[in-house]
């Protein structure tokens, strides 16, 4: 079973810094390149930047709890949760359909 997790690319789990503004203040990041690789999925998903998602989701959070204590940790379940949730999202029959037409 360890294999799945050992064998995974090192670049994927090697940190990154990147700067931002949120809220009219530059804010550093640093997260695994997996991570800033799933926020820039979700972004273009949501037809943003991945700066305007962080800010988005910086601004909601704030708004619902109105505080964040580990902003890149949030940032990282977000990820998780959003993979989670994609991952259990049912294939549309006619995707399936078309795909089994061109096999």
């Amino acid at each position: 079973m360890c294999e799945l997790y050992v064998k995974a690319d090192p670049i994927l789990y090697e940190s990154r810094s990147r700067s931002l503004r949120i809220r009219g203040v530059v804010t550093t990041l640093r997260l695994e390149n997996q991570f800033w690789q799933i926020l820039q999925e979700i972004a273009e998903v949501d037809g943003m930047t991945t700066n305007q998602l962080i800010t988005k989701l910086y601004d909601e959070i704030m708004e619902l709890r109105g505080e964040v204590v580990n902003f890149a940790s949030f940032l990282r379940v977000s990820c998780t949760r959003y993979r989670a949730q994609r991952e259990a999202r049912p294939v549309p029959l006619a995707v399936v359909r078309s795909s089994s037409a061109h096999s």
